[in-house]
């Protein structure tokens, strides 16, 4: 079993920038996948980023290139950092790691953008 711990969330001007930031309680070096997904009140979960066990990444045209996650296998931690903020990027965002057939999620964050 993975625990996954999200932190970094908060209220931030729109253009602002946050990272949010996920430990996991054990290692990410098995992990297939590690990614964000977000959710806004009333709509569905969707994709903001990825990242697998080659280092490639992945992101869905509403956030490319303003949105960067990366990884640290030493910390066992994934990372978003969120650039140029937008109202519309306001959600519960939530870590997800996938190996093999399993999947885990985190409890999920809040970021609010203010406009």
């Amino acid at each position: 079993q993975v625990q996954l711990v999200e932190s970094g969330g908060g209220l931030v001007q729109a253009g602002g920038s946050l990272r949010l930031s996920c430990v996991a309680s054990g290692s990410i070096e098995s992990a297939n996948e590690l990614a964000w997904y977000r959710q806004a009140p009333g709509k569905e979960r969707e994709f903001v980023a990825l990242i697998n066990s080659d280092d490639a990444t992945n992101y869905p045209d509403s956030v490319r290139g303003r949105f960067t996650i990366s990884r640290d296998n030493a910390k066992a931690a994934v990372y978003l950092q969120m650039n140029s903020l937008k109202p519309e990027d306001t959600a519960l965002y939530y870590c997800r790691l996938r190996r093999l057939w399993r999947v885990y999620w985190g409890q999920g964050i809040q970021v609010t953008v203010s406009s």
